[in-house]
């Protein structure tokens, strides 16, 4: 509970005194509070400071973990020579190759139909003769029964609809002539299908439907070999790399798809590198030296720092042998600089070892992630178990704080009623001295007539 002052009210010329003496009883008794106090703000403060540490340590270990991954692709990157026909991704192709789209013919799209004539009332108007309708999507069949309450537009569209069969039925309403409304089925997905509707299967066998748009597939070549596919997305076809048709192409156009080195996507990896690497180097250099912080001495400082060094004293094996063959030097206020020139200037062979010194998320400079994940974790990271500590030593001291609390409220109430007693008292006795004073007075005058 807070610690809640009390004004002292009192009636003798005393009651400032007693004041001053009340308050200074309770700022006696509130000296180890206010001590709790700061060490638990201070304690706070830590949590916070603790936690920014945490974060920018994470980003630095995710940028070494996103240069072992893209060594491990050697920083392949898909590339299409046609963006508005065919795009291309790649999905883990660490080799550079190329391929050749051609004859695009068709692309994949769902079938959909209307009904061939359209109904007055899409709620009473029979869409049967005989209350019997099949329905064929793909190479499934159903028979569909209609009662009279269900002969129409509405019922048919919700008995397409409850049968799961992949398509959606819905009634279209074209608001023009005598009968405005008409029955839609599409399937739900894309690719060339049967999508067919009957009345009357057993005799009439009449077509509900129009025939015009069966759906169609991904029709194209691939380094000259006939592909189709139901979907426009494929992703089974070339190894390591999805792509996706967009359009079809004209007579002996053709569109290359390349997967090959990005120099331009390890540049960036690098500079992302020294720039977290630079954000941990600022934030840790708040808790160290002269103007130390809180955290002046933590062992996660320490540790931090350590992986650090280990990252700036890496050495590989091939040609690229440290972070300074990559053009990635050391300053003396412990931050480092990429020098853009340097890499441009690196050979083909040259970049290859680039990418046997990042190694891998398991291996080579890129393993060296862990070190940051050792402290990241959030479930055994040493930062998880030094913020479970500060919370653990906040719980006690509020709860200390609470007690001390308690205790003063008590000596602030037993010394405030100390000192209303006295107060009366002196007050009484004031009075009292008043009173006989003014009889001494009428007593000389009686005597002497006049007072001494």
């Amino acid at each position: 509970m807070p610690l809640t002052p009390l004004a002292f009210t009192g009636i003798s010329t005393f009651s400032e005194d007693f004041q001053t003496v009340l308050g200074r009883a309770v700022s006696i008794a509130s000296l180890p509070l206010k001590r709790l106090q700061n060490e638990d703000a201070d304690l706070l403060q830590k949590k916070q400071i603790l936690g920014s540490l945490n974060s920018v340590v994470r980003d630095l270990g995710a940028s070494v973990a996103a240069l072992g991954a893209l060594a491990r692709n050697k920083a392949i990157a898909a590339y299409s020579s046609d963006v508005t026909k065919v795009t291309v991704v790649n999905t883990g192709s660490d080799s550079a190759a190329a391929y050749i789209i051609s004859d695009i013919t068709s692309i994949a799209r769902a079938a959909s139909e209307t009904s061939q004539s359209g109904y007055a009332d899409s709620g009473a108007t029979p869409v049967s003769a005989t209350g019997t309708v099949k329905l064929v999507v793909g190479s499934t069949i159903r028979e569909i029964t209609l009662t009279p309450a269900t002969n129409n537009l509405a019922g048919l569209r919700d008995a397409i609809n409850d049968l799961g069969l992949g398509v959606t039925a819905s009634v279209l309403t074209t608001g023009t002539g005598a009968n405005p409304n008409y029955l839609t089925v599409s399937a739900d997905t894309v690719g060339a299908t049967t999508l067919q509707l009957f009345d009357d299967p057993n005799r009439a066998n009449s077509s509900l439907l129009t025939s015009v748009n069966q759906g169609s597939n991904a029709e194209f070549k691939l380094n000259g070999v006939p592909v189709s596919k139901a979907g426009n997305l494929i992703n089974d076809v070339v190894s390591g790399a999805t792509f996706t048709i967009l359009d079809t192409t004209d007579p002996g156009e053709t569109v290359t798809l390349s997967l090959a080195t990005s120099r331009s996507q390890l540049q960036s990896a690098i500079q992302d590198f020294a720039s977290k690497y630079n954000a941990l180097v600022d934030e840790l250099g708040g808790q160290v030296g002269p103007a130390a912080g809180l955290l002046s001495g933590d062992f996660i400082v320490r540790e931090a720092q350590n992986d650090l060094r280990q990252l700036t004293s890496y050495q590989g094996s091939g040609s690229i042998r440290n972070l300074s063959d990559l053009g990635i030097q050391l300053g003396a206020d412990g931050k480092i600089t990429f020098d853009s020139a340097v890499f441009s200037a690196l050979s083909d062979s040259q970049i290859a070892s680039a990418f046997v010194f990042f190694g891998s998320d398991t291996t080579g400079f890129g393993a060296l992630a862990d070190k940051f994940t050792q402290i990241t974790d959030p479930i055994t990271g040493l930062s998880k178990l030094q913020q479970d500590s500060y919370d653990q030593a906040d719980e006690r001291i509020r709860r200390d704080i609470d007690d001390i609390t308690d205790r003063i409220n008590l000596l602030q109430a037993r010394v405030s009623a100390q000192l209303q007693a006295a107060d009366a008292l002196q007050a009484k006795l004031t009075s009292q001295q008043t009173v006989l004073t003014a009889m001494l007075h009428a007593l000389d005058v009686t005597t002497f007539g006049k007072k001494e």
